[in-house]
């Protein structure tokens, strides 16, 4: 996917250590903050046997980045079943600002988030919910509104038992491409071809993570750069 140069100007940069770092991001759904061996442990507040697809969120960095950015985090999975996914290229429809209050609230349910009045991209990774997913492993691309499947790569994260270090994960966001590697393996690579009449590419927004309960997981060392 590439290396950045020195010349590469860092947009954002946030260690991800502790809550105290991510006061400032937004919170849709029931996640719980905490700490692990240095790094911001997320997880759920609610049981998922009883509250079912409500009891998911997804946590929004409250930068807006433009298009033609290197997104870069380092992930740990500490307990499991569950799934974890980034949202970026995240803005609201109407030109309405992801966070306006003319949108509908969201409160972590998911098709809120993939057939709402959002549009976004979103990749999923460590897909280890449902047995299915855990049987045969894939990374997945959507595109938002509309939750259309646009790409698909293996996934090489191991079991939360046999993870022993965090994985660099890497977004790579460029007009019509995105690309997807972790620990510098190429996962998938995607050109979007729609026609500006029917669903135009998508340009820059948010981001923000997503999991699904009942997974733990540590986060890091959150990058972004212009290419």
């Amino acid at each position: 996917m590439g290396t950045p140069g020195p010349e590469a100007k860092v947009l954002y940069s946030n260690a991800l250590t502790s809550p105290a770092d991510v006061a400032d991001w937004v919170a849709e759904g029931p996640l719980s903050l905490g700490t692990h061996q240095g790094a911001l442990e997320v997880s759920g507040s609610l049981d998922d046997a009883e509250f079912g697809d409500h009891a998911h969120w997804t946590f929004w960095c409250p930068v807006e980045f433009p298009d033609g950015i290197r997104i870069s985090w380092e992930f740990l999975p500490l307990e499991e079943p569950g799934l974890a996914m980034l949202f970026f290229a995240a803005r609201g429809h109407g030109g309405h600002d992801l966070f306006s209050s003319a949108l509908t609230p969201r409160t972590g349910y998911y098709p809120q988030y993939h057939s709402g009045d959002i549009d976004a991209l979103h990749v999923s990774y460590f897909r280890h919910k449902y047995e299915s997913e855990r049987a045969f492993r894939t990374c997945n691309l959507r595109k938002s509104a509309g939750f259309d499947l646009v790409a698909q790569g293996a996934d090489p994260l191991p079991p939360a038992g046999d993870a022993v270090d965090f994985y660099r994960m890497e977004v790579v966001k460029d007009g019509p491409r995105v690309a997807f590697a972790i620990n510098g393996l190429p996962l998938f690579e995607w050109h979007d071809s729609s026609p500006a009449a029917a669903a135009a590419v998508l340009g820059g927004g948010y981001l923000g993570f997503r999991q699904m309960a009942p997974l733990r997981a540590a986060y890091r060392n959150l990058v972004v750069e212009e290419l």
